[in-house]
């Protein structure tokens, strides 16, 4: 299974957002999207959806950043994949047209068990988890690159 370029952006700012913490200075959209060196309009579309999703808190304004809440910070790294891609079937068997083996076909199950599988394995894991040495570190080590 492969994860969306969306999801994959959420997660790697989420996990920048885990090793800054509480700090004073929370990291504005544009810092956290150059310090993991994604364009500034999908990091933005993305804080929104985590924004939505109850992973991250946003301020505005002076004082204002991103931080991560506590739900996006210990809840299951598995449940947040799975808003965050959908549980949509792996394979187009409605597509159009439809795929002719669609009444009577075994891999529509098989893959939506495999899907599963995946996200299961991921339900045990947080954030928390993913930010720890040598990730945290060098999660740190990075540096906000100038806005796109």
């Amino acid at each position: 299974m492969r994860l969306t370029k969306s999801t994959d952006i959420a997660l790697r700012i989420a996990m920048r957002l885990a090793v800054l913490g509480d700090t004073a200075d929370a990291p504005t959209t544009r810092e956290v999207a150059g310090a993991v060196e994604v364009p500034y309009t999908h990091a933005a579309k993305v804080v929104s959806k985590l924004q939505h999703l109850g992973a991250v808190e946003a301020r505005r304004g002076r004082g204002g950043g991103l931080t991560l809440t506590a739900a996006g910070r210990t809840g299951s790294l598995g449940r947040l994949v799975r808003q965050l891609e959908g549980v949509d079937d792996v394979v187009g068997c409605e597509d159009d047209p439809p795929c002719p083996l669609r009444g009577d076909c075994r891999l529509r199950g098989a893959l939506r068990t495999a899907q599963e599988a995946f996200f299961a394995a991921l339900d045990p894991l947080s954030v928390d988890d993913l930010v720890a040495a040598p990730t945290g570190p060098l999660l740190l080590s990075l540096t906000s690159h100038p806005p796109d």
